[in-house]
Formats: C-alpha cells, structure tokens, sequence
C-alpha cells in the first residue's frame, strides 16, 4: 500500500466502539480536569466547544458550569472530529502514567508507535486496520500481566490503546501467528 492508498476514519468513528456511559465519562472527566492540563488543551476545548455548543441561558458555552455544559459536549463529541482529538488529547494527558503503561505494553507486544507524547490532534483520524491476532481483551490481559497491582477499567486501556495506536480495529493487518 502506498502513502496515497492510506485512509483515515475520522476521529469521531471511536464512537462507534464507545457506549453512551462511557462517552459522557471521559468528557466529564476532561472537562473538570481542564483547569489542572497545560493552557494548549484547555484553549483548544474551549474553542471548539464556543463554535459547536449552543447552551440555553449562555452567549459563550465554553464559560457554563462544567454539570451543565458536559451532555452538550457529549453529544457534539459523537459528531464532530476537532472536538474528538481536543479531547482524547487531553484526556490520555491527564491519564499520564496510563499513557505510558500503554505505551510500554504496546511496544512490547510489538506495535509501532509514534513516541508517547507526539501530537496526535495532527493526524486526520485513526488508521482503519489492526495488529492480526490483537482484540481490546487480549490487550487489556497483556496490561494486567504486566502491571498486576494497578486497578485500571479495560474501557480506559481500549482508549489509551486506540489513542497511541492511532488505529480502530475495523480489520486486521499482517500475519496472524496461530493462523498464518
């Protein structure tokens, strides 16, 4: 495949691998942790969320209370792929020490990945294929094995995983090793 065949999904096909619950978590997340992220992440939200979010009783929707602004965001994450980068972004920022156990986890298994703190937001969207013989329940065992005492949700790895691959497991890639 050459550089002109590569396709992207754009970054607001991860819903289709989110349940509504686990949407409106990340975003709540994100949007309390706001004030405690580098000024990049929390400028280039409240941008976004100004131009896309329209909130009943506010000229700017960026400056309503985070409990009032959070389904309104939720609801234009499923839409809009700016918003789904700015996010995820600084979502796997504020989850640091998971960024890089996923990293680590990742690159042991063999992945090739992009360093863990390269600027993602840059890309057009993920990668529509998969490491051969990878699931989200494969990966999350791999991160259990290899980090046993921390208590993370399989949700929150299949993210991190999404975000630093750069990939949405719509197909599979390379050689399955147990089935060549």
């Amino acid at each position: 495949m050459t550089d002109a065949e590569i396709s992207f999904l754009p970054f607001h096909a991860i819903n289709e691998f989110m349940t509504d619950e686990y949407r409106l978590e990340v975003v709540r997340s994100v949007l309390y942790s706001l004030p405690d992220l580098p000024g990049p992440y929390s400028a280039s939200i409240n941008r976004i969320v100004r131009q896309l979010v329209k909130i009943p009783g506010f000229r700017m929707s960026d400056k309503a209370p985070t409990a009032v602004k959070t389904r309104p965001v939720a609801r234009a994450f499923e839409k809009d792929p700016e918003l789904v980068a700015a996010i995820l972004a600084a979502w796997a920022e504020f989850h640091a020490d998971l960024r890089q156990r996923v990293y680590d986890c990742l690159t042991g298994i063999g992945w090739e990945l992009l360093p863990v703190d390269a600027d993602r937001t840059q890309f057009p969207g993920f990668l529509p294929s998969w490491p051969a013989g990878q699931d989200f329940d494969s990966i999350y065992q791999v991160y259990q094995e290899k980090y046993p005492g921390t208590e993370e949700s399989s949700n929150n790895v299949s993210l991190m995983t999404v975000w630093l691959g750069g990939r949405l497991p719509y197909s599979s890639t390379g050689v399955d090793e147990d089935n060549p």
